[in-house]
């Protein structure tokens, strides 16, 4: 198949299938004699592989290390495990500074009701004082 067939089969841009190429996730296809890439069902696999990793939030760099244990399919799979740990701690990290710019984001609308004028803006006045707390 081609490029445009294989983007459209896994819901992705052919550029981003360029992308993972060049980033060596996906491995390059052969190509024809008029220069067209022609990809494979294993292709569209690891692409699939690819795009529900990143669904996943897992970086290009966790996305290569877990297709390489995918390559050494009789290692235990306690690698793989560690990585996605690793991760978890990563997006309860994240969670943690969400919540917290959630709480200073609604504190500072408590500054404003929707009576005032623009000059007289709680959440602009809050912005301008510095009372925006770096995370």
């Amino acid at each position: 198949m081609r490029i445009g067939q294989l983007a459209k089969s896994i819901g992705v841009d052919t550029q981003t299938i360029r992308y993972y190429e060049h980033q060596g996730l996906l491995p390059s296809p052969d190509r024809q004699e008029n220069g067209y890439r022609v990809y494979t069902d294993k292709h569209a696999q690891q692409l699939a592989f690819i795009r529900s990793c990143r669904m996943l939030d897992l970086s290009l760099a966790e996305i290569s290390e877990l297709q390489s244990y995918q390559d050494d399919p009789h290692q235990p799979c306690t690698a793989v495990n560690d990585l996605l740990d690793v991760h978890i701690c990563q997006v309860r990290s994240q969670i943690t500074a969400l919540q917290a710019l959630e709480k200073q984001l609604v504190s500072l609308r408590a500054n404003c009701n929707s009576d005032r004028e623009v000059e007289a803006c709680g959440v602009l006045a809050g912005i301008s004082e510095g009372s925006v707390h770096q995370r």
